[in-house]
């Protein structure tokens, strides 16, 4: 249950801390006085959108702030599931600053507003004057039968087939979408990739060609001057290797006698080593290199297929052609494969919408099973509503189509006097029978929904006199499972409170401020008669008072 409420920097709110007690707690004030703004101060507990509109005192934080007792309302794993530490007393928090942020903790834990709303949806729910409306609509309807039949688990099941089945649906028309394009395109990717694979790349090819044809190009100039080398280095004529070796002998004749001819005998021997090494590969070389037309207008053809190939496809590598060709390959394949994932596809559509069915024929059965009893309770609080010949029916329709609560479609059809053809709510229900109505129904599914508290904004809008009376009591009997908070301006219903708070406003200098307090059981007799008279309160007014308080007050 709601334990206390702190909000700061709210709209007319300054600041304000109220506790509130368990059973049916009555607020009332004047219009305008406040009431709605600590709904909404709520409503930013329940996830709704904040904004800087509703800070009062642009220079602060705007925070709200409330206090639930948890214990008996098995949220333990909820609290595990989301990794937020549990406690028995348990404090939501809301802050907005200056620049529109929002931030909410759950026992000072930072959490998304996902996680607040998963939280919060689980101890409260504020039924708003608007929230009366959505009884004429057909999808509030549906939810309102499903809490009823208890359809959570059944609903989610059903929802994440529908969710995947619709996935997979999207997926196939893509897949199809891209057969038809590619097939489209396959005469041209078959030409591109056999183009490529006649060429019969290798990845170093071009470099080797290229270097090749230089060499093929220059034979007579390469000849040359292979054999200057060599002429010079073993020739008739004074060659370089001959004068070496003379070097070489000078140098050992002297190493006895001088240490460092040592050091130049041997780096003459290595020279002379490399060089004769060196005399005979230029000699081979010289040898074996021969001017090969027919092999250079090989290689030419070569390298103008791969200049072409790399020009097409804007490369300069062939490795980057041998790249595009396994790409084009690739798509050969996923072409070719198109046909076979399409069918794998469309098989598991098919077991995924046989699920669908099952489940959606499941919630049918369900609300079918639920719907007479729900009728049943309806029309017995209708009647001590004073609706005696009020008729009530839940009008199921099967569709063909998948939705995503499943085929059915909901309509809620009632008349309020004998004789009278059911029609849908919206056609014949007056405002103060769509109050009685919606009574009715959050009479019933709050057991379902098994939440500590509900609070009502006017619940009561459109009746007076013994109905008001009669709907006290349906929110007193309420209060007894749960904590039950009641905005009114009906005093019979206000007398029917196991507490009464009175919201106030405040004028001072330059502001307003919205406030309120717990009244005492004098002041609450003085409030209803209030209620009854007009701003002068009179004594038959009081007198009337006590007779709502069933005489519980001392006549003072």
């Amino acid at each position: 249950m709601l334990n206390s409420l702190s909000v700061k920097n709210f709209a007319l709110i300054d600041e304000l801390e109220i506790d509130f007690k368990p059973g049916l707690s009555i607020i009332t004030g004047e219009t305008g006085a406040g009431k709605s703004i600590l709904l909404g101060a709520l409503a930013l507990l329940l996830g709704q959108r904040a904004d800087t509109s509703v800070i009062k005192n642009e220079n602060l934080k705007c925070i709200v702030e409330a206090n639930f007792n948890i214990k008996n309302y098995n949220l333990l794993q909820t609290f595990s599931e989301l990794e937020i530490d549990y406690f028995e007393e348990t404090i939501i928090r809301r802050e907005i600053n200056r620049a529109g942020k929002s931030r909410a903790f759950i026992n000072d834990t930072p959490v998304n507003l996902n996680q607040l709303k998963e939280i919060t949806s689980k101890l409260i729910d504020i039924h708003s004057q608007h929230e009366t409306l959505k009884l004429n609509e057909t999808k509030f309807q549906l939810e309102i039968i499903d809490i009823y039949a208890n359809n959570k688990a059944l609903n989610d099941e059903y929802l994440n087939t529908f969710v995947n089945y619709k996935n997979l649906l999207k997926q196939l028309e893509q897949l199809k979408n891209e057969a038809e394009k590619s097939k489209l395109q396959q005469e041209l990717v078959q030409t591109k990739y056999q183009e490529l694979e006649d060429a019969k790349l290798k990845e170093d090819e071009q470099e080797d060609l290229e270097k090749e044809q230089d060499t093929l190009t220059h034979v007579e100039e390469i000849k040359l001057n292979l054999a200057k080398i060599y002429n010079a280095m073993s020739g008739e004529e004074n060659p370089i290797i001959l004068q070496l070796k003379t070097c070489v002998e000078a140098a050992r004749n002297i190493n006895k006698y001088l240490h460092k001819a040592e050091e130049f005998f041997n780096r003459l021997q290595t020279a002379y080593i490399d060089l004769e090494d060196l005399s005979t590969e230029v000699e081979i070389q010289n040898n074996n290199i021969e001017f090969n037309p027919l092999r250079l207008e090989f290689i030419n053809q070569r390298i103008d297929i791969i200049y072409a190939l790399q020009k097409k496809h804007k490369v300069n590598s062939c490795a980057e052609l041998l790249e595009i060709k396994n790409q084009l390959n690739d798509k050969l394949k996923a072409i070719s494969s198109f046909d076979e994932n399409i069918e794998i596809l469309e098989k598991k559509i098919t077991a995924e919408l046989i699920t669908l069915k099952e489940l959606a024929n499941k919630l049918h059965e369900q609300r079918k099973k639920f719907a007479p009893k729900f009728e049943k309770e309806i029309l017995e609080i209708l009647k001590q509503l004073g609706m005696i010949n009020a008729t009530f029916n839940v009008k199921i329709t099967k569709n063909q189509d998948f939705s995503e609560t499943g085929t059915d479609e909901i309509n809620f059809l009632f008349s309020a006097n004998k004789n009278v053809d059911l029609q849908k709510i919206e056609k014949v229900a007056s405002g103060g029978e769509l109050s009685r109505l919606m009574l009715a129904i959050k009479a019933i599914i709050s057991n379902s929904k098994a939440l500590p508290t509900i609070i009502f904004d006017e619940i009561d809008t459109g009746v007076s006199g013994e109905i008001a009376d009669k709907m006290g009591n349906i929110l007193k009997k309420m209060s007894r499972k749960l904590q039950v908070l009641n905005i009114t301006h009906l005093p019979q219903v206000a007398a029917k409170g196991d507490a009464h708070y009175k919201v106030y406003k405040i004028e001072q200098q330059n502001t307003t401020s919205s406030k309120i307090k717990l009244l005492s059981d004098q002041e609450r007799l003085q409030e209803v008669a209030k209620m009854l008279s007009g701003e002068n309160i009179t004594q038959a007014a009081i007198e009337n008072a006590k007779v709502l308080f069933n005489n519980n007050f001392i006549n003072n």
